[in-house]
């Protein structure tokens, strides 16, 4: 029988908004309080933040918020890029350059010669996790191609380098199929919900497997019923009120916890940008950075154990920025076309038509600029993996980010990646610059013994060892 998606209660999500605004200053307050607390907040209690306007109750809220990431993640911030795989597509998706009516883009599926190629290059600048992203076309890229390149990417190493943890990011699709993508390795299931409100779910949707609202919807219970224990949701903003869409992803979290006793690992926030071919050209419900500041502490304030993604369609300044404010996994030196590491290596630019992008990005700094910037910034960046290797995954994840104990092994599996970064792939700036910020986390460490091991393992890595972890 087909499951709805009656989790998702619009008149309920009006309700709790209009609501919202009735609250007094002292009841604001009272719900910044509890979320010091750590224990998260309830769709209601997230409605009535939702409508603050006041700028000293919004100054509070961004402290607070900023005290809630360290508290449970500490300080530092994971790195990772995204690897495009085919953007051949059966859907038409207005805002999307993969629509299948659209003929402005080159299409493409990548071969395993060419998966491995793009691995190196990906390799090079350092990274140990990435998120795989396809179009949804069961001809050019079924769940066999997706799990044999799962399988291809941990088999791919460049010199030191190596991928220790593949995400992944495709269409909704069945048990027997997320079944498949466990048995082949998949690190976190990601899936964007776009827009939770039905109409303009509807409206965006117009044809394509992806157009059935409650199948899309419903793809992270088939997904944790095969036993993918880490999934991670997100809306791509611009296409409706922030505001509903919020209440709605507190809600779908609020279902995942009932239901499966174990929330979204990870939250993403895209705002809509320019893609070519795209059918969107004005956009009522754009969001301007002050909201999406609003929005980034929020979710952290309401799902504090969740990681919270930040891509390269944000400005440098806007991504350094929303760090403080709860960000807590960043891509750098991204490519969003299908290929796009490999040609950019070889100073490509592509022919008219030769296109394959999703969309365009506006953070367009290396990894190597990125990681500068992370460290003036007070954060140390992290290419870890621990968790996923050692199992702690699922509920064995949550219990240890709920109770703020994740950051005992997060701050120093960071500076042991990070170490391995600035040996490796490190230009001279960024490794002078790296090794102080290594030492100011390493004396940040509270634990003694701890501290003393981490310094060992520093060692070690001088030396030539490797992925040492906790």
């Amino acid at each position: 029988m087909k499951q709805t998606a009656d989790f998702i209660n619009e008149d309920l999500i009006w309700k709790l908004l209009e609501e919202g605004r009735k609250a007094s200053p002292s009841q604001v307050e009272a719900i910044i309080e509890k979320a010091r607390q750590f224990k998260g907040l309830t769709a209601a209690e997230v409605a009535v933040l939702l409508q603050v306007g006041d700028q000293t109750l919004l100054d509070n809220m961004y402290g607070v918020a900023r005290d809630v990431k360290e508290h449970i993640y500490g300080k530092r911030v994971v790195l990772f890029a995204p690897l495009y795989l085919s953007n051949e597509c059966v859907n038409n998706c207005l805002y999307c350059a993969y629509r299948h009516d659209n003929k402005e883009i080159a299409r493409k599926t990548l071969t395993d010669a060419e998966i491995i190629e793009e691995c190196k290059y990906i390799e090079e600048m350092g990274h140990k996790r990435i998120v795989i992203e396809s179009g949804e076309h069961p001809g050019k890229a079924p769940i066999d191609y997706i799990c044999n390149a799962i399988k291809t990417i941990y088999k791919t190493t460049n010199k030191n380098g190596s991928i220790r943890r593949v995400n992944v990011n495709i269409a909704a699709t069945t048990v027997d199929e997320y079944k498949q993508l466990k048995e082949a390795g998949i690190g976190t299931y990601t899936l964007f919900q776009e827009t939770y409100h039905r109409e303009t779910y509807r409206n965006m949707h117009p044809s394509g497997p992806k157009a059935d609202y409650d199948w899309h919807t419903t793809a992270m219970d088939r997904a944790m019923e095969a036993g993918i224990e880490d999934v991670g949701v997100g809306v791509l903003f611009g296409q409706f009120d922030y505001k509903f869409e919020i209440v709605a992803i507190m809600l779908h979290a609020q279902h995942l916890e009932e239901k499966f006793g174990v929330g979204p690992h990870t939250i993403s926030v895209p705002r809509i940008r320019k893609a070519q071919g795209s059918q969107l050209q004005d956009l009522p419900y754009a969001v301007d950075d002050a909201s999406f500041k609003k929005i980034v502490a929020i979710i952290r304030l309401a799902v504090p154990y969740a990681g919270i993604i930040l891509s390269t369609r944000e400005r440098p300044e806007a991504r350094d920025e929303f760090l403080s404010m709860g960000v807590s996994q960043v891509s750098a030196g991204s490519c969003t076309g299908v290929g796009g590491y490999s040609k950019a290596s070889r100073g490509e630019q592509g022919e008219e038509g030769e296109n394959t992008a999703q969309f365009e990005t506006e953070d367009n700094r290396s990894p190597d600029e990125v990681v500068q910037s992370i460290c003036r910034s007070g954060y140390i960046p992290s290419y870890c993996t621990a968790c996923y290797r050692q199992g702690r995954t699922g509920d064995r994840f949550m219990q240890l980010a709920k109770s703020g104990e994740i950051q005992d092994v997060c701050a120093p599996n960071a500076i042991l990646t990070f170490k391995e970064y600035l040996m490796d792939y490190a230009s001279p700036e960024t490794k002078a610059i790296g090794e102080a910020a290594i030492v100011e986390h390493v004396k940040a460490l509270k634990d003694a013994k701890i501290r003393k091991q981490v310094e060992e393992e520093l060692e070690k890595i001088e030396h030539g060892v490797r992925d040492l972890y906790y």
